[in-house]
């Protein structure tokens, strides 16, 4: 094969490709107006995580570079693209979020600031400051300014110009951190007749600048936004005297005070003002400077508020009921009898709630173990849990202390769990557990009985509506005694036990697809069918991409949806010809994944809780699970098949001119989203 640069993607690069198709969600003048706004929320969010995590790690890379440690691709050039796709996006996002401002006004709904308000909405906002939010700001003299780790992560300021037009006093600067973790970042004004009216935080400060510096003689004040983002990747200590929640929660410190990897600030500020802020934050060229508009931290305009008609946000998706499951028969006595598939956000994530319920009050049931990586805020499965402990159930949590920005949350989370009797697993330090189980062991005719859900997702009843997610509840005994095998797994520190019908990472999984597409290359070449169908959310692992490219060569025809990052090339001559990938960007957060093969047409299902990265295949413990049910196979199918035939909101993956609306021959427009919907609804038909 021929170098890396022409065969693969950048994953970075790839990644901002991914975020170019959210921004193209808050573009898309048919998506709804609050819905547009909240895609820039969106895309915003997703750009500082990355900053935070990719952005940093490439700077490090940079500096063990100079120490002559060798890398596969100059991190320089790869930031250098970096900074350039960014500026280009940040231009479209900024004329993007002038359009919508203005299609809002069309709406008779006003975006304003300080210097537009009336003095009946002068008046409210002075109230609303000294009743609301005057008690939450606590502004710092620049002049006392000397620790750079104050100013947090995640979080705006303002910095303030103090001056007195009669010239008694000498200028003076602040900096007050805007409370949007404690306030809405958004204040609706009083409607005047038709006209509703929303001002931001931000002005609403900026309107009582007085109110705060006048009592030091000083009569004018200038505000700039400014924005810090921070290194997030942890620096794990080795310290074995520590427990391993003592480390991360060490980590955790240390990650709030991680070196600055990019500073935003509002392009209108002085010269004089910035050179006197960046020196005293130590902020350097180096730290990527970057020019923004009066607003930064869009990531909150992902909860802007529901003003109205109903047609400004998407049409209300409930979900729907399982048509084998209903509210006065056991869950447990259903899956006994057959497998169910639940497909969220279209059918409701109740029944993991219920199913839990009914286990913690079963008096057969003896035991109950799970694994948790992102917990939802007020956790109803938590609940569910600690009911069951207390109603004298044995209840095993494997609670992930290195999910990515839910560590302190998780810390939290097991002490209370720990509280209330419930047994956690420790961390196994290296590995972080990705797989989403849940074992139930029950007591039948004097023999212990397993049932198990196996999840794409995590179990969380607020991501679950909303992200897309399939979770398999089953009594077959092959998957479930798996299942407790995993379990086992992670109570005997990592003993690897042989598995009938679950692959696992960090054993077989990269190895188990190469054998799938290794059997469709054989019979691609002994002139059988050959094809597979792949969805997930990344690609990035080479060793299975040149493993597909293998497959393309031989003839194999693949179909690949992918949500995020791709760095497959689709389409090139002698290579990949035969391979189609597009990633679809729509209402729901595309998160399952799900693996065909043709087998010679007798086809193989599999659903999995691993992404085709080196990480998931060999750093994590991930499971993958067949699919034998063949009612379940024809759902999965045909969920698969609405999503080939997407041609509304599927974009093509490529390398020179990504994120093209991918066309089919069909005159009719698919939203793949809304069929799925619609299929479900049939089924209880």
């Amino acid at each position: 094969m021929t170098k890396d640069s022409s065969i693969y993607i950048n994953r970075e690069i790839s990644w901002l490709h991914f975020n170019a198709r959210v921004l193209q969600e808050a573009i898309d003048e048919t998506t709804p107006l609050i819905e547009r706004i909240k895609f820039l929320g969106i895309f915003s969010n997703n750009r500082d995580e990355f900053f935070r995590v990719r952005v940093a790690t490439l700077n490090r890379m940079i500096n063990i570079n100079n120490l002559d440690y060798k890398v596969k691709y100059d991190p320089k050039k790869i930031l250098k693209e970096i900074n350039e796709i960014v500026t280009k996006q940040e231009k479209i996002f900024t004329k993007t979020y002038f359009n919508i401002v203005k299609a809002f006004a069309k709406k008779n709904i006003h975006i304003i600031n300080e210097k537009q308000l009336n003095e009946e909405h002068g008046k409210f906002v002075k109230k609303y400051f000294h009743e609301n939010l005057r008690a939450y700001l606590f502004p710092i003299m620049l002049e006392n300014f000397h620790r750079l780790t104050s100013l947090k992560d995640k979080s705006i300021y303002l910095a303030i110009e103090l001056i007195s037009t009669k010239n008694e006093l000498i200028e003076k600067y602040a900096l007050i951190k805007v409370p949007t973790s404690l306030l809405s970042r958004f204040l609706i004004l009083p409607q005047i007749g038709d006209e509703k009216y929303i001002i931001l935080l931000d002005d609403v400060i900026r309107y009582c600048l007085k109110d705060i510096f006048s009592i030091f003689g000083y009569d004018t004040f200038n505000a700039y936004t400014i924005k810090l983002t921070r290194d997030a990747e942890m620096d794990i200590d080795n310290d074995v005297s520590k427990s391993f929640i003592e480390i991360m929660s060490e980590s955790i410190k240390q990650r709030k005070k991680g070196i600055p990897v990019r500073f935003v600030y509002d392009e209108t500020i002085p010269d004089k003002f910035l050179k006197i802020l960046t020196k005293k934050l130590k902020i350097s060229e180096k730290d990527n400077l970057r020019k923004g508009d009066r607003y930064h931290n869009f990531k909150d305009f992902m909860s802007f508020p529901q003003i109205g008609t109903d047609q400004l946000v998407y049409p209300p998706f409930p979900p729907l009921p399982h048509k084998d499951l209903s509210l006065n028969k056991s869950i447990i006595e259903v899956i006994k009898q057959k497998d169910i598939m639940l497909h969220f956000p279209y059918q409701s994530f109740q029944y993991i709630i219920d199913l839990l319920c009914e286990a913690s009050i079963d008096p057969k049931v003896t035991s109950i173990k799970m694994t948790f990586y992102r917990a939802a805020k007020y956790s109803n499965v938590i609940n569910a849990l600690v009911n069951a402990a207390r109603n004298g159930k044995s209840v095993t949590v494997f609670l992930e202390l290195q999910a990515r920005f839910d560590e302190e949350a998780n810390i939290i989370l097991t002490g209370k769990l720990q509280d209330e009797g419930v047994k956690i697993i420790q961390t196994i330090p290296g590995f972080k557990v990705h797989s989403k189980l849940i074992l139930i062991t029950r007591k039948e005719n004097n023999e212990n009985v397993f049932y198990a859900n196996i999840s794409t997702g995590n179990f969380n009843e607020s991501t679950a509506k909303v992200y897309a997610d399939d979770s398999l509840l089953t009594a077959n005994k092959n998957i479930t005694e798996d299942v407790d095998k995993v379990f086992h797994l992670f109570e005997t520190r990592y003993t690897p036990p042989t598995f009938k019908s679950l692959i696992v990472s960090p054993f077989d999984t990269r190895n188990f697809f190469i054998r799938m597409l290794n059997n469709e290359i054989d019979n691609s070449k002994a002139g059988k069918n050959a094809w597979a169908i792949i969805k997930l959310n990344s690609l990035v692992d080479k060793k299975i991409i040149r493993k597909l490219y293998q497959a393309s060569q031989a003839g194999v025809k693949i179909k690949i949806i992918v949500r995020g990052i791709c760095v497959l090339i689709p389409g090139i001559p002698g290579l990949s010809e035969n391979i189609e990938a597009f990633g679809i960007v729509d209402k729901f957060l595309e998160h399952s994944r799900v693996y065909i093969f043709c087998n010679n047409d007798d086809e193989k299902y599999y659903f999995a809780s691993a992404d085709w990265m080196q990480r998931n295949f060999d750093h994590r413990i991930e499971v993958t699970c067949p699919v034998y049910d063949k009612d379940i196979q024809k759902e999965l199918m045909k969920m698969l098949k609405i999503q080939l035939n997407d041609n509304t909101k599927a974009r093509i993956i490529s390398k020179n001119n990504p994120n093209q609306y991918r066309k089919t021959n069909s005159k009719t427009k698919v939203r793949s989203q809304f069929e799925i919907y619609k299929y479900f609804q049939t089924l209880l038909e």
